[in-house]
């Protein structure tokens, strides 16, 4: 059920060079108070492995949607900041996936709870 919900909801993402891991990144980003967090802090609150959380960091730095820099509080550590055109990236698939109830529009409330009671 995951794997199919996942791939309704990349299929939406896709258009904006987005994964639905790489929009995850973004959504924290900018929920964060200064629009940055550490690398450590993205793995930990996505629960992800670290090495996941560079792969999506530098991609997403690629397409010039995040920057990464020092971390001034932490000599070893890096900070990941959401850049302007992030912000508008972020947006723009969120009203997307919102239009398509992230993957659940094709089920009615009673749908929903019964597949929500089956995967309790």
């Amino acid at each position: 059920a995951q794997q199919i919900l996942l791939s309704e909801v990349d299929a939406v993402v896709k258009p904006y060079g987005l994964t639905f891991a790489r929009y995850e990144a973004l959504v924290l980003l900018t929920f964060s108070q200064a629009g940055e967090l550490p690398m450590s802090k993205i793995g930990e609150r996505l629960m992800v492995h670290p090495t996941s959380v560079t792969n999506t960091v530098d991609r997403l730095v690629r397409s010039g949607l995040v920057a990464k820099r020092p971390n001034p509080n932490d000599g070893r550590g890096t900070l990941a900041s959401i850049t302007d055109k992030g912000r508008e990236v972020v947006e723009a698939a969120t009203e997307d996936l919102m239009a398509m109830e992230f993957g659940l529009g094709a089920y009615d409330a009673e749908e929903c709870a019964e597949i929500f009671a089956m995967l309790r």
